[in-house]
């Protein structure tokens, strides 16, 4: 074994990649933080790519092993134990949420930044490109994913993992976030969450439906999506680093976009258009404040300065994050 595959499997590299795992799987429960922020603040991105390049192309490394292990089980159980008590948080304390995962996600930009230096023209024309994606995917939010709706089927959730998992590799795109467009952020949560408790309970039969309905076809398409772009972003950070490194920039950037602080559950009425047919009484009864549809407000102005804190602490997080982690261009 090599002294960098040695190092691969020291207890410092297990530290990192348990914490930088932890938080991926926490920031993919979260719309508008991206997995592969944490990963990259905890300066394991790199060796994660790698790891996952070797496993598609079948080459068996003791390291590689050693990495995913410890990154994909930390971030299992931080999805699992986690998603009821996100899920509940963003929908009930929505602007306080919002306005961390803001700090969380600009936190990253020193880490890339320090990446990508010394920076060439190239750099600036894929920042573009990724700031120009990600507006888009906020227009489409504030059209679409914050109407409420949610939609399911096996080939909604199998593209649900697809995407979930493109965005867990890419820093600055948020798995949440890209679940939230495609209208299924609530009822993937929420399958998590009843498999959860099901398991708890011990009622195997419980736990069928949301793993038949949701788990199973969100997890082949993690497969899937986690191989095809793992290898992709190896390629291109090889032949077109600067290029590559400036669209990640813009995609971080721009992922705060659509995290407009300042916005709730508004309830509909009964006789209202919801989900393509008129509500009626029964069915608002059953209706859960995570399914509402959402409206900006004015927030007062304790609301602002609290928000902006929230937002310093979140910066500040990532950073130590990545300090812990020593993230930068070395690695």
């Amino acid at each position: 074994m090599n002294t960098a595959e040695a190092e691969s499997i020291s207890p410092k590299w297990g530290l990192r990649c348990v914490l930088g795992g932890s938080l991926m799987g926490l920031a993919n429960l979260v719309p508008g933080i991206s997995g592969g922020t944490m990963l990259l603040a905890a300066g394991i991105y790199p060796r994660f790519i790698e790891a996952l390049a070797d496993l598609s192309a079948l080459r068996f490394r003791k390291s590689s092993f050693f990495v995913l292990a410890l990154v994909v089980g930390a971030a299992g159980l931080a999805i699992l134990l986690g998603a009821g008590t996100v899920k509940d948080a963003v929908v009930s304390h929505r602007w306080a949420m919002y306005s961390l995962v803001i700090g969380l996600t600009l936190g990253g930009v020193p880490v890339l930044w320090q990446m990508a230096r010394p920076v060439a023209g190239a750099f600036w024309v894929g920042a573009a490109a990724g700031l120009i994606v990600m507006v888009l995917l906020a227009w489409l939010q504030l059209h679409e994913g914050g109407s409420g709706a949610s939609r399911g089927g096996f080939l909604m959730m199998f593209v649900a993992g697809v995407a979930g998992a493109s965005a867990m590799i890419l820093p600055g795109v948020s798995g949440g976030y890209l679940l939230l467009v495609l209208g299924v952020y609530v009822p993937v949560l929420s399958a998590i969450d009843s498999l959860k408790e099901a398991l708890k309970a011990g009622d195997v039969a419980a736990a069928m439906d949301p793993v038949l309905a949701v788990v199973l076809p969100v997890g082949v398409g993690v497969g899937v999506g986690v191989l095809v772009v793992s290898n992709l972003i190896r390629v291109v950070l090889h032949r077109y680093e600067q290029t590559t490194l400036g669209v990640l920039m813009g995609l971080l950037v721009g992922a705060v976009l659509g995290l407009w602080p300042f916005q709730r559950g508004v309830p509909p009425e009964v006789g209202e258009m919801f989900k393509g047919r008129p509500l009626t009484a029964e069915r608002l009864a059953e209706l859960s404040p995570d399914k509402f549809p959402t409206e900006f407000y004015t927030p007062t102005t304790t609301n602002v300065f609290m928000a902006l804190g929230l937002v310093a602490l979140g910066y500040v997080i990532t950073m130590l994050v990545s300090r812990v982690g020593g993230a930068g261009r070395s690695d």
